[in-house]
């Protein structure tokens, strides 16, 4: 369940499943979708409000350091559809021009010539293609023209070649049509890995190289020619695990080389140099046995930094930092006293150290890291950055927090001093008073401190009796950090006066490895206890009516809800489930990347002679249904391969069936999130009705 992407926030990763929805051609007819203008006369957060931020991402600084490209993506909820602009402007913020204004979204831009041009994809002539303009977006040409289109690029840096990321056909667990049977839709199944997250495996991306004289691309090949290998890894990972050196003889490649159960069973990623001069690839990660993800070269091309885990199987292991020779000599783990993991990463100009990003204590920073290891942190706040980049005078970072959308900041390398540079949603954030966001640490049932978030209301008064929702969090390692979502935003919640509670229960990172760890084989435990620790401490409160409860979550934080409606002792009154696991036998069978199932499950359930797995299995919230008596509804996409969306559907059915209040929301065409418009909109409407109608 929980997401392997190079950046930590959740809204990130919808914007980019979002994108991919328009991946299609899209014709100059296609209405425009602009900046959003709306007013907010309330001055609190709505649906609405929520879908007419501009979402900023895909930051970059020129090669001469002073100016930045960013883009923007709009959404229309009358179109039901997002539309990706880009954006230049100066390190200091000034000089704000937008350079794309199209009907059809642009991706992946990124300069070159030395600033004097910009890359980028765009589906204009019928597929997603290569392109380039000029910094203001002029003299746009359509460079590439690959049969069915590519998902990513990156050039050389000679820029005699460009290496781009294309799918080509998988047929290790489908089988071709039969030649009489055209329209025959069934997929002939015979190895694992047959669908994932959101799809049914027909292809994969590979790597390909291609020359490039500065008009057209010649000589394609596909580095992974004949292999059914995923290069980069699906669902999330991308061109960030794709690096050439600095000469531009070699490509370095973060991939997992098996299929099928191997596959399914695994989280061995290695990382590859391919020399495109004699063909052969070098393992440089030969023997570690874990993920092994986003290769970069230093500035000299002597050596090579990279992400790490430990153990082949645990995908939420710590995320360690190496550097080593690109012979593989020398492996040095720079992080090996820092027990946080590395989020993103940028090598200083010298080769000296790099910034890089990590969360402590459900705070997401910068920091700096030299050869020697040493360690220090650049700025401090209550914010998430995802992700940093050196510019002319400093640094600039991209940041947002529970209370505000992605902005960039200017910061002060040596002071830590950040100084907002971007006002995309200013016009809106004036319009809303948000509520106050407060960290307290609350003691557990084992005597430990947790760092829980509450948010309150706008106008908060301490002289009433609010209601209040006990947030239980997805992954399950996934930190509560200063994430702000889309559809999971607090403040939307808080602005229809209800007190937040979000703890950061055991199994989340920040808090060092034991914390993390601590969930895994217990599911049903500890954390279940912290959750209870939570809402009991704050329910003592004299502005929190202890009769007006609700407890939601999604993913783990749904199988937390589930379980919790078995066990809460009466002190909920409503329930909310998206996309959680009801039954624990059947999540393990149903879902396709094994590994996840049987290192936080513990194994399988027939092994009666493991303990771990048979405490793990028995404490499935199916096999407690018998003890519900509260109102829930239950939430979940058909097209959420991760958790089938028969785990909500049966959870309903358990409580209609013993005549407890209950109510299904599906969606037949979302995944493991909700991400068009309309549907968001939906679920916001029916998430705050269903608490409305039991706790006011």
């Amino acid at each position: 369940m929980k997401i392997l992407n190079v950046f930590f926030v959740a809204a990130t990763l919808l914007l980019l499943s979002a994108c991919c929805n328009n991946s299609e051609p899209q014709t100059e007819s296609a209405p425009m979708i602009e900046k959003n203008q709306i007013s907010i006369p309330e001055g609190r957060v709505t649906p609405e409000a929520l879908w007419a931020f501009g979402r900023l991402s895909g930051a970059s600084v020129s090669p001469d350091g002073e100016k930045i490209l960013y883009s923007v993506s709009y959404y229309s909820v009358e179109q039901n559809r997002s539309n990706r602009e880009w954006f230049v402007m100066n390190i200091d913020g000034s000089d704000v021009q937008q350079i794309t204004k199209t009907p059809f979204s642009e991706h992946s831009a990124q300069w070159m010539k030395n600033g004097e041009k910009i890359a980028f994809l765009s589906a204009d002539n019928g597929s997603m293609q290569i392109w380039t303009m000029n910094p203001d977006g002029s003299q746009r040409v359509a460079l590439s023209n690959i049969e069915g289109g590519i998902s990513d690029f990156m050039f050389s840096p000679d820029e005699t070649k460009v290496l781009y990321i294309a799918d080509v056909p998988y047929t290790g667990s489908t089988c071709e049509p039969y030649e009489d049977l055209p329209k025959a839709t069934g997929i002939v199944v015979h190895d694992l890995m047959y669908k994932h997250w959101d799809e049914w495996v027909t292809t994969v991306p590979h790597p390909f190289v291609a020359d490039f004289d500065g008009k057209i691309l010649s000589n394609n090949f596909d580095i992974l020619e004949g292999r059914q290998y995923e290069c980069p890894m699906k669902p999330f990972n991308g061109i960030e695990d794709l690096a050439w050196s600095p000469d531009g003889k070699t490509i370095a490649y973060a991939c997992k080389k098996k299929i099928g159960l191997e596959y399914a069973v695994s989280t061995n990623s290695d990382i590859y140099l391919y020399n495109l001069d004699t063909k052969k690839t070098f393992n440089l990660t030969q023997g570690m046995m874990g993920y092994d993800l986003m290769p970069q070269f230093s500035p000299d091309g002597t050596k090579i930094a990279w992400v790490s885990m430990e153990r082949d199987g645990y995908e939420s292991d710590k995320k360690r930092f190496f550097v080593a020779d690109v012979n593989g000599d020398n492996k040095n783990y720079l992080t090996a006293d820092f027990d946080y993991n590395t989020d993103f990463y940028q090598w200083k100009a010298d080769g000296s150290g790099f910034w890089f990003i990590a969360c402590k204590e459900a705070e997401t920073d910068i920091w700096t890291v030299d050869m020697n290891k040493n360690i220090r942190k650049i700025t401090e706040g209550t914010h998430d950055y995802e992700w940093v980049a050196a510019t002319k005078t400093g640094l600039v970072g991209m940041r947002h927090s529970m209370s505000s959308p992605n902005e960039l900041f200017a910061i002060n390398a040596e002071t830590g001093e950040e100084t907002q540079i971007s006002f995309e949603n200013k016009h809106l954030l004036d319009q809303i008073e948000m509520g106050k966001v407060e960290k307290r640490w609350i003691t557990t049932t084992d005597n430990q401190k947790m760092l829980t978030w509450v948010i309150y209301p706008p106008k908060f008064d301490s002289t009433k009796k609010y209601p209040a929702i006990l947030y239980c969090e997805g992954g399950p390692q996934s930190t509560v950090s200063q994430f702000w979502s889309y559809r999971w935003n607090f403040q939307i919640m808080a602005a229809n006066d209800y007190i937040i509670v979000a703890p950061n229960r055991r199994g989340l990172p920040g808090f060092g490895q034991e914390w993390l760890e601590q969930i895994s084989g217990d599911y049903g435990g500890q954390n279940m206890k912290d959750y209870f620790s939570a809402i009991d401490a704050l329910k003592t409160e004299p502005f929190i009516d202890e009769n007006r409860l609700g407890c939601v979550g999604a993913s783990y934080g749904g199988f937390s809800v589930y379980w919790i409606a078995g066990h809460h002792d009466k002190r909920f009154k409503a329930f909310i489930a998206h996309d959680g696991i009801f039954n624990l036998e059947q999540q393990y069978l149903e879902t396709e990347e094994k590994w996840f199932a049987n290192w936080d499950m513990g194994g399988n359930y027939w092994d009666k002679s493991n303990a771990t797995a048979q405490r793990t299995f028995s404490n499935s919230p199916h096999k407690f249904v018998d003890q519900w008596d509260t109102p829930i509804l239950c939430i979940h996409g058909e097209k959420d391969y991760r958790i089938l969306a028969s785990q909500g559907m049966a959870a309903f059915d358990a409580a209609v069936m013993q005549g407890i209040p209950a109510e299904l929301l599906v969606f037949p065409d979302e995944n493991h999130w909700v991400l068009s418009p309309q549907n968001g909109i939906l679920w916001q409407r029916t998430f705050a009705g269903w608490l409305d109608r039991w706790l006011k």
